[in-house]
């Protein structure tokens, strides 16, 4: 009986895979027109111009736009390996094939089906925007990382070096990383990578410098900000600026570099979390990892759409687990990337021009994220730190923090 259910929850799973990604795909080659702006033109215009450039074995240093790490040539070069397909087809058929492809490792490793549930009913909640970003590419290597951590760190090291030269937030899954292995091996991907790129291809660290003079993202936590001042006289524009549409204008500043507070305020935290951590256990490392980038996701000065693909994709590991502490921050988050495509595609036009239902939608989606946040941080806090008057377990306690086995309070 048991075998029966299991079967017949495994068919109902790949079944409603197939029938919201096919929706997906039908949304991203526009026999379905979803509303709202046109998200593929990222893809069709943006990313294919980053094609010609790259082709040519340099980065597109004079494009404003290009503000990515150097790995990220290979993710806009990769529809390259599709030539029977125009390049718009090819990235979202490989899109499809690396969400497939989170769905097979998160089947594969789970204890529990939830995980593969959080994946195959959050990124259908995205809307065809999660297709037309590679971000999605970026997050199945992320997911790899994770779920190879607990057996394989200098596996998970090699993946996340690669991953934060895709887009630089992968890093983050050290978090929770207490094997040595792990972030050597890290290093020395990002050191051999790293230096190959600067030898190979001109501007490939040319992202460092190019976001100096970027507002504040009309979507951000600190965005809200100005949606209200507008309505008190605020002189401030809203522009397309450094490929996203951004605040611009008096204070934004002060904003922005608030916002740097907060991530250092982040870091800080996940630096004192550590220290005081005494309770490791496997789960952990995927509970660090989603907690820590939703922290910087929700401190950033951008947070665009597909930005949750990213903590689908962590809260799917996490729930993989049985053990993880990490169930209502992923509710949450679920949550939020329902109202993310109302705010954008869908009503992006009311976000804009910060209207009654533009604000709405932003001090929901970005509430969400901010309850999970604070959520996921308590929830891991209370999981691995000790009560300051628990009796100290000495030199056990550190000997398997070193070695990131699981330790009794």
């Amino acid at each position: 009986m048991d075998d029966r259910r299991s079967s017949a929850g495994l068919t109902g799973l790949l079944g409603t895979w197939g029938v919201t990604r096919l929706a997906l795909l039908l949304c991203v080659f526009k026999v379905y027109v979803f509303p709202g702006p046109d998200v593929t033109t990222d893809v069709s215009v943006i990313y294919r111009g980053w094609y010609d450039v790259l082709s040519t074995g340099t980065f597109p240093v004079d494009d404003v736009t290009w503000q990515y790490p150097p790995a990220a040539a290979l993710a806009i070069l990769s529809p390259g390996l599709l030539p029977f397909l125009d390049y718009a087809s090819a990235f979202f058929v490989l899109a499809l094939l690396a969400d497939l492809a989170v769905l097979v490792l998160l089947l594969h490793a789970g204890r529990s089906p939830r995980g593969a549930r959080v994946w195959v009913a959050g990124v259908p909640l995205l809307g065809p925007t999660v297709y037309a970003r590679y971000d999605l590419m970026v997050t199945a290597v992320a997911v790899a990382a994770l779920l190879a951590g607990v057996r394989h760190p200098r596996v998970m090291g090699a993946l996340v070096g690669l991953g934060a030269l895709l887009k630089v937030w992968p890093v983050l899954l050290l978090a929770g990383a207490v094997r040595r292995r792990a972030w050597g091996a890290a290093a020395v991907t990002v050191g051999g990578l790293s230096a190959l790129f600067a030898v190979a291809s001109p501007g490939a660290f040319a992202f460092l410098s190019s976001q100096r003079d970027r507002g504040t993202e009309v979507e951000s936590l600190g965005a809200l900000v100005f949606h209200v001042a507008r309505h008190f006289g605020w002189s401030g524009e809203v522009l397309l600026h450094y490929g996203s549409v951004e605040f611009l204008g008096p204070h934004v500043g002060v904003v922005s570099d608030a916002a740097l507070g907060l991530t250092a305020a982040a870091f800080g935290w996940l630096l004192l979390w550590r220290l005081r951590a005494g309770r490791f256990a496997p789960h952990t490392l995927a509970d660090a990892a989603f907690t820590a980038v939703l922290l910087f996701t929700v401190t950033s000065r951008v947070i665009s759409p597909q930005y949750l693909v990213w903590l689908v994709g962590l809260a799917a590991v996490c729930r993989c687990s049985r053990e993880s502490r990490m169930g209502p921050p992923t509710a949450l988050v679920l949550a939020a990337s329902l109202v993310t495509v109302l705010e954008f595609p869908v009503w992006f036009g009311h976000v804009v021009a910060s209207d009654p239902l533009g604000l709405t939608l932003l001090f929901l989606r970005n509430g969400l994220l901010a309850a999970a946040a604070v959520t996921a941080a308590v929830r891991l806090w209370r999981s691995t730190v000790p009560h300051a008057d628990a009796p100290s377990a000495g030199p056990a306690r550190a000997a398997a923090r070193t070695k990131g086995t699981p330790v009794s309070s």
